[in-house]
Order: structure tokens, then C-alpha cells, then sequence
């Protein structure tokens, strides 16, 4: 009996002297780098998959693990995790999208291959960290614009987004007035032709005259072409306001932007005749000779002679010969109705009353 209790205890020794090497053996020590940053991770582990698993590391299928998930896991080897994160470019507007594992935006770049940004500006660092989250990211890729202003013209070249943008590179201010074709906010295409008008405006307020107008009225008992003023016309006044725009620098022009009456005009009242006449000019230029020499050319002159108008009529003469169809006196006619008196009276007695007839 003693004998087997011994035998039972060394049996019991042995077996648990097993069961520790065993465990010491499946216990592993692994370098664990997880994008970039390095640690030291121990387990019982059986593989790569099981070490992450153990660490509450959860991978994707674009995430890349080495060795794969499914190696053996060694003691004293290494694991290596890189995550994926999601790259969103929106170059000039148009959006692409890729996956990347590494860390900064340029090296995204350089392993995705992108190529045609040199000298395009980015909304971020290049040097900007990609977190797990992932990174979007605006691009405007250089190009030449025509940029015209206030006439003169130059090829620039730009990042700008937009022609505010532009304009703000170039250091170029507005005012409230100026012109900007396209818009502030128009997005920048290549070749594009941006114009930007200058608008200069002032307003300057002058007194002006109002014309008075003119009231007619019909008349029958006066020849058609006699006219007589009954009311004399005043002009009025008026405050005009202008406003001056200069294009460009060049000629102003102007519009009148408020009128207001200060003085109101005063209408001229005219009296017109419609009466039928029989007016004769013939000989016209032979009575305007005469004329010329009886009283130098003045058809209404009165000089208290006793002979009036232009071809001195005596007051007995101009009514014996129907003067009074048009006037009292001669003077008070017309040169037309003077003439076409002078008509009838050398119809009867030839250009002997007159003593410029020699004139004629």
C-alpha cells in the first residue's frame, strides 16, 4: 500500500510536469504592427487570423494582412495589418473614388497611380493624415483663362474654382457698379474668357427750362396762314437730375433718372385762320425788287408817312384795292396779302403809282 500511493503521486507529478511544457510550448510572442505602429502581442493563438481575433482586431476584405489570416502563427515572427481607407478626389467637380492602405494623402496618390494634378491645388495637405474614417478631398487642376478688364486683355493661367477666386489672386477689387461676365460664382473652365467691364456713375442735377406749348384755336373769320398770338407763353423751370456712366473709362453718357417742376409754364394761346383766301404772288420777286427800294424790304414798317408795308401803300389805296380782306393797313398784313393787293392794283393801273417802279 505504501508503494502504490507512491507510485500514484509520481504518476500525478509526471503528468502535470507534461501539461505545463505543453502549454509553454503553444504560448507564442509576435511583433504586431497595425498601420505603422508596433507592438509586442502573446497568446495561444494557433494563427495570424486567431492572433487578431484575440485582439479584438476586426479586418476587411480590402485590409490587407501579412502573412494571410489563415498562416500559422511562429513565435518570435511578426504580423502586419494595414488598414483600407476610402479616398473621394472631386477634381474640377467630377468625383472619383479608390481605396488606399496607405497613410498620408500623397502616398494614397503615389500608390493609386494618380496622375495629372502637378500644379493643381488641393482643399488639404498633401501631407494630410487619412484616418480609418477616410479622406475627401477637393482638386482644381490648373487652367488658362482670358481675363479682360476694363478693355485690356491677358492669357492667365489659374487654380481658381471660381472667377471670384480668380479675381482675388490677381488682386482684382470691384465696385457696386462694375460688370463681371460670367458671374462671381461661376465655376473656372480651360479656355474660358472672363470679362470684367468697369462702371463708373455719377449724378449731377441742373436747372433746365420747361417749353411752354402752344394752345390753337380755329378761327374762320382770319385767312387761311394768318396767325395771332392772344396769350403770350411763358417758359418754366424744372430741376433734371442726371446720372453719368462712363464704360471703361470712356465717354459718359447720360440719362435723366428725376425731373421736378419748380416753376409750372405758362401756355401761349394762338389764334389761327381758316378762311379761304384768293392770295395772288404773282410777280413776287418784281414786288420783293420794289420793295427792297420803297421801304428795304420791311413789310410791316410804319414810319408815319402815311404809306405802310413794304410797298408804301397809302391808307385810301389799300382799301380801294381790298386790302381790308386781310388788314386795316398794309403794314398790318402779310408780304403775301400785300402782294396780292399790289396785283390788283397793277391790273388796273400798271406800276405807275409807285415810285420805285423802276426797280422792278
Amino acid at each position: 500500500m505504501i508503494w502504490s500511493s507512491k507510485l500514484t503521486a509520481l504518476t500525478a507529478a509526471v503528468v502535470l510536469a507534461g501539461g505545463a511544457l505543453g502549454a509553454t510550448a503553444l504560448d507564442k510572442t509576435v511583433s504586431l504592427s497595425v498601420d505603422g505602429q508596433t507592438t509586442s502581442a502573446t497568446g495561444f493563438a494557433g494563427t495570424v487570423g486567431d492572433l487578431l481575433k484575440s485582439q479584438g482586431i476586426e479586418v476587411g476584405p480590402r485590409d490587407v494582412v501579412i502573412p494571410s489570416l489563415d498562416s500559422p502563427l511562429t513565435d518570435g515572427g511578426s504580423v502586419q495589418v494595414q488598414f483600407a481607407r476610402k479616398v473621394t478626389l472631386q477634381v474640377d467637380g467630377k468625383q472619383t473614388e479608390f481605396y488606399t492602405t496607405a497613410t498620408t494623402l500623397d502616398g494614397a496618390l503615389a500608390t493609386a497611380q494618380v496622375r495629372g494634378l502637378g500644379g493643381a491645388d488641393f482643399s488639404v495637405s498633401r501631407s494630410m493624415s487619412i484616418g480609418r474614417e477616410g479622406l475627401a478631398v477637393d482638386v482644381t487642376t490648373p487652367k488658362t483663362v482670358t481675363l479682360e478688364v476694363a478693355g485690356k486683355t491677358k492669357k492667365v493661367s489659374t487654380t481658381a474654382s471660381t472667377v471670384a477666386e480668380l479675381l482675388g489672386e490677381h488682386n482684382i477689387g470691384m465696385s457696386v457698379d462694375d460688370a463681371i461676365r460670367p458671374g462671381l460664382d461661376a465655376a473656372i473652365k480651360n479656355k474660358q474668357s472672363i470679362t470684367l467691364t468697369r462702371i463708373e456713375k455719377s449724378t449731377k442735377t441742373v436747372t433746365e427750362k420747361v417749353a411752354y406749348s402752344v394752345i390753337k384755336t380755329m378761327s374762320k373769320s382770319m385767312y387761311t396762314g394768318q396767325t395771332k398770338v392772344t396769350a403770350a407763353g411763358k417758359n418754366g423751370k424744372a430741376k433734371v437730375t442726371y446720372v453719368y456712366t462712363s464704360v471703361n473709362g470712356g465717354k459718359a453718357s447720360k440719362k435723366v433718372i428725376d425731373r421736378v417742376v419748380i416753376v409750372a409754364p405758362k401756355s401761349a394761346r394762338v389764334t389761327v385762320g381758316t378762311k379761304a383766301s384768293n392770295l395772288n404772288l404773282a410777280r413776287a420777286a418784281m414786288w420783293d425788287r420794289i420793295a427792297r427800294c420803297e421801304s428795304g424790304g420791311n413789310w410791316s414798317i410804319n414810319t408815319g408817312n402815311g404809306y405802310y408795308g413794304g410797298l408804301q401803300f397809302a391808307n385810301a389805296s389799300w382799301r380801294a384795292n381790298g386790302g381790308a380782306d386781310f388788314a386795316p393797313r398794309a403794314d398790318l398784313a402779310s408780304r403775301a396779302e400785300q402782294i396780292t393787293v399790289a396785283n390788283r392794283y397793277y391790273a388796273k393801273a400798271g406800276l405807275g403809282p409807285w415810285g420805285c417802279r423802276h426797280a422792278a
